[in-house]
């Protein structure tokens, strides 16, 4: 036992002998490193880039002087301070309800985004934006960049994380003030339609003029629209008047050389020129993003009879809406012919119901071309291409894409979901023009060779 005992020592202690070597080798190695200390930079004063920004609502002169007297006072502060550097002063004749058509502030953003701003005055919140949520996008789109935005009139600075909520604050309530504005203009525009006062500040009202407050004719413009009308009736088609006036040399109300099928169509449709007006057509259905909507019975209309001078007589009018109408009812049917329409879907197949020339009025129809499958024109294949030349040649699949992510919701064609949802589809030179049943329309240009 003993011997054992002794053995058990000898091994433990000669162990502990054997581990100072490298523990002493460990220990040095420590010792043996080289530390260098590197003191923090100073940091230098540098200028900071500065930029402001200004905005009015309108292009009303008082504004305008208001607008002018802003760029002038903020482009004197930058470059009279002697820590800053003149970045520019940006500024908007637009809404602060939302970001569109504000190139100004756009531009700024933009600048602040390449890096080649630091520093942003601006007079006060609702001059930024009067929209809650895009005030806040603005200022944490700058503050990731470390870019302060000083409101004055608030003595707020965006930087701040902590007084982002200030800010949100400030901003509802001018949000809620633009609310209040628009409904006080909505409610006004109601009293006027009631009794029946329509509107006198038209502009490139082809035919009329507005002085005075008053809708008068003007003659020799007033030929042109007659001439439109007579020639439908005669049986000229929208790209056929169109081509009449271009070579006839007549100019469009802007004064351009080249007509728009689409123009032509919206004049013959339009109540005013028998001396009627409809009033709210169309609505504005959301303050923030000011979309107007194509009123189809979600509010009321006001028929004003004999408002105005009339250009063509109702008879004549009346005429123009029956053979428009009369125009749009071809099918094409199973061997290429066409023919009236019976019932709203007909035929073999769906878009040849509702494929309709843009041109000409006359419908689509389907041919298989090289293995392709397309659609043209009934007119240009009857009688060649010069008599419809604006009328393109449309892949079937690219109209079904479209189709199916426009109307069906899960993004798959579905013939059913789109005879229930489209009423007809317009076919012109760049574009087609898809028309729900619903009153609405969605425009879609061809992708690009």
């Amino acid at each position: 036992m003993e011997a054992i005992l002794c053995v058990f020592y000898f091994l433990k202690y000669k162990c502990a002998y054997d581990l100072i070597p490298f523990m002493f080798i460990q220990i040095k190695k420590v010792e043996m490193k080289n530390v260098r200390i590197i003191p923090p930079k100073t940091k230098e004063n540098k200028k900071l880039r500065v930029a402001a920004y200004c905005r009015v609502s309108t292009s009303r002169p008082e504004q305008l002087r208001s607008l002018e007297i802003q760029i002038k006072t903020y482009t004197e502060m930058i470059q009279s301070h002697p820590d800053w550097i003149y970045a520019g002063v940006f500024h908007d004749i637009e809404s602060g309800l939302r970001r569109s058509g504000r190139n100004g502030l756009v531009k700024m953003l933009r600048k602040a985004a390449k890096g080649r701003i630091d520093y942003i005055i601006t007079k006060s919140i609702s001059r930024v934006s009067r929209d809650t949520l895009e005030i806040l996008k603005i200022i944490r789109f700058l503050r990731e960049r470390g870019i302060n935005m000083h409101f004055e009139n608030e003595n707020l600075d965006s930087i701040n994380v902590d007084k982002e909520f200030e800010i949100t604050l400030r901003s509802m309530l001018a949000q809620d003030e633009s609310r209040n504005t628009s409904e006080n203009i909505q409610w006004g525009f109601q009293r006027k339609f009631e009794k029946g006062d329509i509107f006198t500040k038209y502009k490139n009202f082809m035919g009329y003029d507005c002085v005075y407050g008053e809708i008068v004719i003007v003659p020799e413009q007033a030929e042109v629209v007659r001439k439109i009308f007579d020639l439908y009736l005669h049986g000229l088609s929208l790209g056929q008047i169109k081509s009449y006036l271009e070579s006839q040399g007549i100019k469009t109300v802007t004064g351009k050389d080249d007509w728009n099928a689409k123009t032509i169509r919206d004049m013959l449709m339009n109540e005013k020129y028998k001396g009627d007006t409809i009033l709210q057509k169309t609505f504005t259905e959301d303050f923030l993003t000011g979309k107007k909507r194509k009123n189809i019975g979600q509010r009321n209309k006001y028929y004003v009879k004999d408002s105005h001078p009339a250009i063509v007589s109702a008879e004549v009018f009346e005429k123009v809406q029956e053979e428009m109408a009369k125009r749009a009812r071809f099918i094409s049917k199973e061997y290429g012919t066409s023919e009236a329409r019976r019932s709203k879907y007909n035929g073999k197949y769906l878009l040849g119901n509702l494929l309709m020339c843009g041109d000409c009025g006359a419908s689509y129809r389907r041919r298989t071309e090289r293995g392709k499958v397309v659609w043209r024109c009934a007119t240009r294949i009857e009688r060649g291409k010069d008599a419809c030349p604006q009328s393109p040649t449309l892949d079937e699949g690219w109209v079904q894409d479209i189709l199916s992510k426009t109307v069906c919701r899960d993004g798959t064609y579905d013939e059913n979901m789109i005879r229930s949802e489209v009423d007809k589809i317009q076919v012109f030179d760049a574009y087609i023009l898809i028309f729900r049943t619903d009153g609405t329309q969605d425009k879609r240009p061809y992708p690009n060779d």
